[in-house]
């Protein structure tokens, strides 16, 4: 499985911005999909996942309110629209997939393909 994300770029404190993240290869009938981020210096931290369905997500509490995770099954993609942006958004962000496991959740360790990940700056 591969991952490749995309939509990340520069923008002002307040601003939107739309991930994307295609998995292609051998993907799996019953995935969870999940976003995480990265800051300078700072461990990575779980953003927002979604199930197969897209009916089940669960968001980390920075990211509740702000941001939507979904998914579009036919086109095996993931998005993140992410709104209100603030400074402190400011990583690269992941998508990664979990193919054994159904359980929509932030247990970094279940997710076993990862993409390269696209950088989100948020000027304030």
């Amino acid at each position: 499985v591969q991952l490749q994300a995309s939509g990340g770029g520069l923008v002002q404190a307040g601003g939107s911005l739309r991930l994307s993240c295609v998995a292609s290869g051998r993907t799996f009938g019953s995935t969870v999909m999940g976003w995480f981020r990265q800051a300078p210096g700072k461990e990575r931290e779980f953003v927002a996942a979604i199930g197969w369905s897209g009916r089940s997500t669960y968001y980390s509490d920075s990211a509740k309110g702000r941001f939507t995770i979904s998914r579009d099954n036919a086109k095996n993609t993931v998005y993140l629209q992410m709104n209100s942006l603030k400074s402190e958004d400011t990583a690269v962000y992941s998508c990664a997939i979990k193919t054994l496991r159904t359980v929509v959740d932030d247990r970094e360790w279940e997710y076993d393909y990862w993409g390269q990940g696209t950088q989100v700056t948020v000027s304030s």
